[in-house]
């Protein structure tokens, strides 16, 4: 039995209880706008995500903490950590990230025994990092001796189900609309996954401003059912 494949399923699990539910990276806000509004522009909202943001910033840093983690290279890790709190704009992401960041920590810090995790959570709680659910999923995918080319096609997954998901409840879509689209992004993520095994470290942060302009104007909606 391939255990590896075990770890990742469980690490990239859309159900794990870290609360990635509660959150819609700015979703909700195109939604009320009128500017995501059927499974058209679902698709075309999550392809921009997938590949105009997370490419540039949270996929690349999940790749750049797996060879961190593999390296044990602390000081790595918390410049990682850093540049990742200065690319998130919008002060909602940067508590989704973190918030998501601890509940993983939490979760597996007692499955596996990581020397570099212990550091990294001792620099969160001496306020030295943040603590980024990007970085912490990257760490814990080296630990967990999962390839890399699966880690980051299970992340790429993951936010592709959680954004598919989001569409079903915000849109709303029927359950097969759902379905069709998250199955249509497979060739992408494979693409994405091949380009991000070696991102380029200086176009880190480089994303479309409109995701960030929607997820400040979220912090203001009038109402809402995500907290991000």
């Amino acid at each position: 039995m391939n255990t590896a494949l075990l770890r990742l399923l469980q690490l990239s699990d859309p159900t794990l209880p870290i609360g990635g539910y509660a959150h819609s990276a700015g979703l909700e806000t195109y939604v009320q706008a009128g500017v995501v509004h059927d499974a058209a522009t679902a698709r075309a909202f999550i392809t921009e995500m997938l590949s105009r943001n997370l490419f540039y910033t949270d996929a690349a840093l999940v790749s750049l903490a797996f060879d961190a983690a593999t390296h044990n290279d602390l000081n790595e890790l918390l410049q990682l950590d850093d540049e990742c709190t200065a690319v998130k704009l919008p002060r909602e992401m940067r508590q989704a990230s973190q918030k998501l960041g601890m509940r993983l920590l939490k979760i597996f810090q007692p499955l596996c025994s990581s020397l570099l995790a212990d550091q990294y959570r001792n620099a969160i709680r001496a306020q030295q990092a943040t603590g980024h659910y990007c970085l912490l999923f990257g760490i814990y995918a080296s630990v967990l001796q999962i390839p890399k080319t699966d880690a980051l096609t299970g992340f790429y997954y993951n936010a592709a189900v959680g954004m598919v998901t989001n569409s079903v409840k915000l849109i709303p879509l029927g359950q097969q609309d759902g379905q069709e689209i998250l199955f249509s992004f497979q060739q992408l993520i494979q693409e994405l996954t091949e380009q991000t095994l070696n991102p380029n470290r200086s176009c880190i942060g480089l994303c479309c401003p409109g995701f960030d302009i929607r997820s400040m104007q979220h912090e203001r909606l009038y109402s809402r059912l995500y907290m991000s």
